[in-house]
């Protein structure tokens, strides 16, 4: 079985109506097809055998967990992208942040540009870049790191990974956006992102709800050993 099956086979639902399903996405699933290979799993071949036809809303990156929102129907799809274009769907992220940054809150408003280099990085772009806001606030403090939260108010591809960057800061485990940076203090499974919370008004119900995702195994061992390491153990 491929880490990819494995993985399909964690996926919790959150909640679920006749309208919409909300699941706690676990790492290594892809939100949509891959476009180099459409055979791996990905969260249509998971849903569909169990609900039919569904409708992806917006995405999360292949190792990112966490909450998502899925249309059941194309209506409620519709309803839901507009709510997000809106960008009146509250996305609430928790990262593992390496090393500790100099300050406890930063409000990041830095356009950025999406594929901007040979490894399809998001950048910092003042000239071209779309605009970007994403509200951080460190949650703990440890000696090589912190648990950080992180508001997201646009949905730039890799926002929160660009504009950690842009501070020279990076999640754990995250190789992409670390070149140019201290080695990281230790391994880690995959970038230690979880999307944490999901707040959004019910196109049908008319109510507001706020959904929360449960952290992962692999998200709670990364945590304890940030908290644990007091120096460094080897880099990576």
């Amino acid at each position: 079985m491929t880490d990819e099956q494995t993985n399909s086979d964690k996926l919790v639902i959150l909640y679920e109506d006749q309208d919409l399903i909300l699941i706690n996405k676990p790492s290594g699933l892809l939100s949509v097809p891959d476009g180099y290979d459409p055979a791996l799993p990905h969260l249509k071949t998971v849903l569909k055998p169990i609900y039919g036809e569904v409708w992806i809303v917006h995405r999360l990156d292949k190792e990112t967990s966490g909450v998502m929102l899925i249309a059941r129907n194309a209506s409620m799809h519709r309803e839901l992208n507009e709510s997000f274009r809106l960008r009146k769907i509250e996305k609430i992220y928790h990262g593992l942040v390496t090393p500790p940054p100099a300050w406890r809150e930063m409000d990041i408003q830095l356009p950025l540009l999406t594929n901007a280099d040979r490894k399809h990085r998001t950048r910092v772009d003042t000239h071209t870049g779309k605009a970007a806001h994403s509200y951080c606030r460190v949650d703990k403090w440890f000696t090589l790191g912190v648990s950080m939260e992180i508001h997201i108010h646009t949905g730039i591809s890799h926002q929160i990974r660009a504009h950690l960057r842009a501070y020279d800061l990076a999640l754990l485990g995250d190789h992409l956006y670390q070149a140019g940076l201290p080695p990281q203090p230790f391994q880690v499974t995959r970038t230690m992102l979880h999307a944490r919370h999901l707040g959004f008004s019910h196109p049908s119900m008319g109510k507001w709800m706020m959904l929360s995702a449960p952290y992962p195994e692999d998200y709670r061992a990364a945590y304890t050993k940030l908290r644990m390491t007091k120096v460094q153990d080897g880099g990576i």
